[in-house]
């Protein structure tokens, strides 16, 4: 829940900004953001930890298996989800 909780705070900084404000953060802000972003790493690290899950071996699986749900010639510009590509 205090995960949960971390990632609002980040959205919060961008909920309502273009994409070019979003890229153009001012340095109090860029601030703001890293301390967010710093602690909800704290909580996900602190989460595998007490979980036993290794996460740097699961991101790259999580890659792979996106790798393999979404290949570039199919997904590139898409939005869908790969169960509405056609077959």
């Amino acid at each position: 829940m205090a995960l949960s909780a971390e990632v609002a705070e980040i959205i919060e900084h961008f909920q309502w900004l273009t994409e070019e404000q979003s890229n153009n953060l001012p340095k109090d802000k860029l601030e703001e953001v890293g301390t967010e972003l710093a602690d909800t790493l704290i909580y996900l690290v602190r989460l595998a930890d007490k979980l036993d899950i290794d996460l740097l071996t699961a991101a790259v699986n999580k890659i792979e298996l996106n790798e393999q749900k979404y290949p570039v010639e199919r997904a590139k510009g898409s939005a869908k989800k790969y169960t509405e590509y056609d077959k």
